[in-house]
């Protein structure tokens, strides 16, 4: 069982596969886990073995939060790549979140102008008026993207959602008009008695389809680095992972590959 839980508000910085140096912001409850998927690669663990007790920070802890780790690294000389909305599940639920997105450039504008302010998200909120405007509002707000199948979103990312649809997501995603990029996770392995890999010629030309649809800035695509919560997952190889690259290159998208 993977045991990574943030139990801070402001962590790191951090070295990021995917961003640099990346000073994170967890929104979340710091004793447990709060998400709208339960992805059986998730770092922090499934949801039923992270049931949090606590509620989230509030807005002006958040702030205090930044303000004070913005400061202290400051005066160490250190200046983050980006400051990285992630942490123990999925920061677009705090009831707060278009508030401390201002709050946190507000800061980022006082303290460290040349850093970015991203978002991960699971892109499950975006029926929310308020939490599209604020990911619009980042720099970077990355959304996740894993499978153009409703079978495999299933699978993989194990929505709490009961009208969660593929079909929904693109819909939504669209919402941006391009301004976002897409973040997709390739694996292997089996769960429940059940295949899993999502990087098969047929499924990965369907997410691609969609990604025409969605017109992302770019697309990062990545595999399993960490422990996962469900054991028989298998990592894909840096080899398949440039094939499937290659491919969103040649429809038109830039594309990051993490292995």
């Amino acid at each position: 069982m993977s045991t990574l839980l943030f139990n801070e508000i402001v962590y790191g910085p951090v070295h990021s596969r995917r961003l640099g140096v990346s000073l994170g912001i967890n929104i979340s409850p710091t004793d447990g886990k709060r998400c709208t998927f339960d992805c059986i690669y998730c770092e922090c663990g499934l949801n039923a073995q992270r049931r949090t007790q606590t509620s989230a920070p509030s807005r002006e802890d958040v702030k205090k939060a930044l303000y004070k780790k913005l400061s202290q690294i400051k005066t160490e000389g250190i200046i983050p790549d980006v400051i990285t909305f992630s942490g123990n599940g999925e920061p677009t639920m705090h009831p707060d979140f278009d508030g401390i997105i201002d709050d946190t450039l507000e800061l980022r504008d006082q303290l460290c102008p040349s850093t970015k302010v991203a978002v991960l998200s699971n892109s499950t909120m975006l029926h929310k008026e308020n939490v599209v405007r604020a990911l619009c509002k980042a720099d970077d707000n990355l959304m996740k993207f894993d499978a153009a199948r409703n079978d495999f979103i299933e699978q993989i990312d194990q929505p709490v959602i009961h009208d969660f649809t593929v079909e929904k997501l693109i819909e939504q995603l669209c919402r941006f008009n391009g301004k976002l990029s897409i973040q997709s996770i390739f694996l292997q392995g089996e769960h429940n008695g059940i295949r899993i890999d999502n990087t098969q010629d047929d499924d990965v030309n369907l997410w691609i389809e969609a990604l025409k649809k969605i017109r992302p800035e770019k697309v990062m695509i990545y595999t399993i680095s960490r422990e996962t919560p469900v054991k028989t997952l298998q990592k894909v190889s840096v080899e398949t992972l440039e094939m499937i690259a290659e491919k969103v290159r040649n429809a038109g998208f830039p594309v990051t590959v993490s292995g």
